[in-house]
């Protein structure tokens, strides 16, 4: 799938120019964008879990922080975050971190081919703040402490095996992950307010155990060509990781990452921008920008996790904003796929799709509650575009 030109200047349900010319030189005055629906159409009522979703869509709760999973005797842990699923025989694996200091760490939850929950695990123990992550090619699920100079964890989704501290891939204030099979590199994101983007490449791949870290070189610009230069001490002590190399790219806050089809995608919520890395030429370029919307409200503010689906769409979390998960389709449509209601004080969380695709699992960190140990986990199931 060739995603090249998209979204710049995307708006809701239209895929005109809906941004100022300073994305692209010489760009024509674009119309004014109408709102409206993508391509599941409007949100509907609130459902009994406080969900919007489009038509044909239905919403359940698969834990509460602090409460026992159903059918299982696990509590599950305060202030969910990032997630994914792996498959599991005829079924599945969702593993979500708790971003909590101390006794953070991460859980998982198994269901059957059905979707039934079948038990629940904790995969993860005596770690700090555990925000995103990502999954490897080799099905284990990389948690990311977000505190400074903090470790990635691997770990292993079926909690067989003891999660192992990977500290060849940096000391920072790591969010999310995203595995590069082609290259064989994972890709980093840094949440500070001058952080950077890095890629660590194991000396083999499916060992992370050691190899280079280094860190994304580029202009100050919002698109152009990059390149990487090694970071010389990952340790990030007595100078940190994103200070050690000049000319290191500097990004807002860098939170989702994902990669697909030669292109990296990742969120930076300093400035409610998505980015793209296009590998193949080894270009980048402001995807999105919600500041640099026209002709109505933007359809996506407080960027945060990001996932992809089978169809090529992206799906983004909202940190705050109106509490949604907004889609972004490969033919350029911003637009909500659902909101949650009355939870304000909250954010949403862990986006990740069942291996089949049609299932999306994910959080509301602090819930109704507004505290971490109000978290809930939710699945929706419905007609999603292979």
């Amino acid at each position: 799938m060739e995603r090249r030109s998209f979204l710049r200047g995307a708006v809701i349900g239209t895929s005109a120019a809906a941004f100022g010319g300073t994305l692209w030189q010489g760009a024509a005055s674009a119309a004014p964008a109408q709102p409206g629906p993508g391509p599941y159409g409007a949100l509907g009522a609130a459902d009994a879990n406080g969900i919007r979703l489009p038509a044909g869509f239905t919403s359940r709760v698969i834990a509460r922080s602090g409460q026992k999973v159903a059918s299982t005797s696990y509590t599950w842990h305060n202030a969910p975050d990032g997630g994914a699923c792996f498959a599991d025989g005829s079924g599945w694996i969702y593993v979500s971190n708790s971003e909590i200091n101390p006794s953070g760490g991460a859980s998982a939850v198994r269901f059957s081919s059905a979707g039934a929950v079948t038990g629940a695990y904790r995969i993860l123990s005596g770690t700090r703040t555990n925000c995103a992550g990502g999954k490897t090619p080799w099905n284990t699920w990389l948690s990311c402490e977000e505190v400074s100079r903090g470790y990635v964890y691997e770990t292993d989704p079926w909690g067989v095996n003891a999660a192992v501290r990977r500290d060849a891939m940096g000391r920072f204030k790591h969010e999310a992950a995203a595995a590069d099979p082609v290259r064989r590199v994972v890709y980093l994101t840094e949440d500070e307010s001058n952080g950077c983007l890095y890629r660590f490449i194991p000396a083999t791949w499916g060992d992370l155990s050691s190899g280079t870290l280094q860190v994304l070189v580029a202009g100050t610009a919002t698109s152009g060509t990059f390149g990487w230069a090694n970071v010389p001490d990952p340790d990030g002590s007595p100078t940190a990781t994103r200070s050690q190399v000049p000319g290191a790219k500097r990004f807002n806050g860098g939170e989702g990452c994902h990669y697909a089809n030669d292109t990296v995608w990742f969120t930076t919520k300093g400035d409610n921008r998505l980015w793209q890395l296009n590998l193949t030429d080894g270009t980048y370029e402001l995807a999105y920008d919600d500041s640099l919307v026209t002709g109505g409200p933007a359809p996506l503010t407080g960027v945060d996790n990001v996932t992809g689906s089978s169809s090529g769409d992206l799906f983004v979390a909202e940190d705050g904003g109106t509490m949604e998960i907004c889609l972004i389709t490969p033919d350029d449509v911003v637009a909500p796929f659902l909101r949650i209601d009355g939870q304000s004080g909250s954010e949403i969380t862990g986006p990740a799709f069942s291996p089949d695709g049609r299932r999306l699992y994910f959080s509301s960190q602090r819930g109704t509650s507004g505290s971490s140990s109000g978290g809930i986990t939710y699945e929706v199931t419905g007609p999603f575009r292979a």
